[in-house]
């Protein structure tokens, strides 16, 4: 199964990037790169996680790592990678602007 960053997950994984360099650049690009690690290895067991509580009906599933949240769909043949938020923001009105 092949993993698929969003343009979502794209910026997320910039933005966090440019948040932890103000305070140490060398550990921002090495954090990113956990990330998109963390995030590559769903690809051998992708359900892994469960679906998010509340949100079932969305099958979006989330992984923490650290402080920040990994939030990921599983399709037939890709897991797609949503976004990845600080889990102190209110990730719901992030994901769910609508409801």
């Amino acid at each position: 199964m092949i993993v698929v960053m969003t343009d979502e997950a794209d910026a997320d994984f910039e933005r966090i990037g440019d948040t932890i360099a103000e305070d140490n650049p060398r550990r921002s690009s090495s954090f990113v790169r956990e990330l998109v690690q963390r995030c590559e290895r769903l690809a051998d067991m992708p359900r892994r996680f469960s679906l998010l509580p509340g949100h079932e009906h969305t099958n979006i599933r989330r992984l923490v790592h650290g402080e920040y949240l990994i939030f990921y769909r599983v399709d037939p043949d890709a897991v797609y990678i949503l976004r990845i938020l600080n889990g102190a923001m209110d990730y719901e009105q992030v994901l769910f602007p609508e409801e």
